[in-house]
């Protein structure tokens, strides 16, 4: 890696010819790209060694970038801390929806999900996000973006596999995915504390959340065992 200086210019080095609109879609475009790339640099040694035991300038190391250009990005390493949980929150989200894709019965369904989130330590990432928010209250619209995309992508992906298959929710979309995160933000947190594992942490999961819905084999069982029971008592009525 090249060495750098403090005094060298964080912009990035690039001058766009032609059109000024054009200029400006490059220069946002490049933007983007060194934000993504501090964020992938800083996301492991956030949960590596935390807060506290990440310095700035081990983040533009890893990341072959100058010091600055995190403070003028993020602005502090706060609220780059805030946004690394954020995005690996998000990124779980989208894992456990691929993961229960192939899912093909409601308890199948919630047992990849589940199996998914625990064997991740992106909640608990979270969950620190969350207490440095508590002291930080300019960060907390980043958060409470992020929980409302989690539950509505949530919700859409349930609804969404509820209809694929025919299944009953026992509850709406919405409800069932933000019970969903509930459970897994409590159990997590409080399996963490008590140091167990991923395995134990996917059952205690399972146990809480329960069934979440009726498949149609399910749903047409209990159908036949309802007009048995209507007809059974129409005959004894008889």
């Amino acid at each position: 890696m090249v060495e750098k200086s403090a005094q060298e210019p964080f912009e990035e080095p690039f001058e766009a010819a032609g059109d000024p609109k054009h200029a400006a879609r490059a220069t946002r475009s490049a933007g983007r790209k060194m934000r993504s790339l501090l964020l992938d640099a800083a996301s492991p040694l956030f949960r590596e060694r935390g807060l506290s035991g990440t310095a700035i300038t081990d983040i533009a190391a890893a990341a072959d970038a100058f010091p600055s250009q995190i403070t003028y990005y993020f602005r502090t390493k706060e609220a780059l801390f805030v946004e690394c949980a954020c995005r690996e929150l998000l990124y779980l989200a989208r894992a456990t929806e691929q993961a229960a894709l192939q899912a093909r019965t409601p308890r199948d369904y919630t047992h990849a999900l589940a199996e998914t989130v625990t064997a991740s330590d992106s909640i608990a990432f979270f969950a620190e996000a969350l207490t440095l928010t508590r002291r930080r209250q300019d960060l907390a619209p980043l958060v409470e973006r992020t929980i409302e995309r989690l539950h509505s992508e949530g919700a859409r992906a349930y609804a969404g596999q509820v209809a694929r298959h025919g299944w009953r929710s026992l509850r709406a979309p919405d409800e069932s995915s933000r019970r969903f995160w509930a459970v897994a933000i409590g159990v997590i947190l409080e399996g963490y504390a008590m140091g167990r594992s991923p395995e134990a942490l996917c059952e205690e999961m399972l146990r809480v959340l329960g069934e979440q819905a009726k498949s149609s084999a399910d749903t047409a069982r209990l159908r036949l065992v309802d007009e048995r029971g209507a007809s059974s008592n129409s005959n004894e009525e008889g």
